[in-house]
């Protein structure tokens, strides 16, 4: 059987080492995870916490199925269920408790995530129907400060970063994004005008600059998407955004040990 009580089994199954996975636990545990089943007052649940949290972690490392993680951890398919409607949103990410200031440097893009829920996504240019997450994320840490909700694919990251409510989380900060935040107030590449063969030396020079900054959020997709939920959601409704806000927990945690 699966369980947190064996450490061999917690860096396999969530890519977090056993000190970061009980940091998960315990905010999960201040979220409210230890209150009964809403849905069964009075019935205990089956599993201790740190096995739940380890079985919802597992299900967003893996993304095996609930009939699939039931006999790994010997308990009923819609025990599983219940268990990941109850806890997964308890992984999410907290809001900091700093907003940014003047000083920081943010960088915020965009990723599409496969889902199977068609009320929540559109076909997308990744030929697949899926959402558009926004991320913003610390420029010198790669620490996720605030994840959007999840809109349809084909929104435009221009309208997205108001509409996923990630333009919220900015604060004072300076924001790097790339050309398709036009119209934001961010800082994006310098572009070239009608009839303009091509930029001026130092345009170039900031433009380089500014790619290289931009590119941690795609370091971070890259990371966050080991996480094999990303991949192919089968959560309906919200359980896409809480799904990603919970895999950017688990990233920061992986990153700060």
């Amino acid at each position: 059987m699966v369980s947190a009580q064996r450490r061999e089994f917690v860096e396999v199954f969530t890519g977090l080492r056993p000190r970061q996975f009980q940091r998960l636990v315990k905010a999960v545990h201040r979220a409210g995870g230890q209150a009964l089943d809403p849905g069964r007052p009075g019935r205990p649940w089956s599993l201790s916490l740190e096995d739940r949290v380890l079985l919802v972690a597992m299900y967003c490392r893996t993304n095996l199925s609930m009939p699939q993680l039931a006999p790994l951890f010997g308990i009923s398919t819609a025990a599983v269920g219940r268990i990941i409607k109850r806890h997964g949103p308890l992984l999410t990410l907290t809001p900091a408790n700093r907003r940014p200031g003047s000083n920081d440097v943010l960088v915020v893009d965009g990723t599409l995530v496969p889902t199977r829920d068609r009320s929540v996504a559109t076909s997308s240019k990744n030929h697949r129907y899926s959402t558009n997450m926004q991320l913003l994320i610390k420029a010198d840490t790669k620490l996720v400060l605030a994840v959007g909700q999840s809109l349809p694919g084909n929104h435009n990251d221009c309208t997205a970063f108001a509409d996923s409510g990630i333009n919220t989380a900015c604060g004072d900060a300076t924001v790097i994004a790339d050309g398709a935040y036009r119209r934001n107030g961010l800082l994006i590449p310098h572009r070239r005008q009608a009839g303009q063969e091509r930029l001026p030396q130092w345009k170039e020079e900031h433009n380089a600059s500014h790619r290289r900054g931009r590119a941690r959020v795609e370091h971070v997709f890259a990371r966050m998407k080991n996480w094999e939920i990303l991949r192919d959601c089968r959560l309906k409704g919200n359980g896409v955004y809480w799904a990603t806000s919970s895999v950017a927990h688990m990233h920061n945690l992986a990153l700060t040990g």
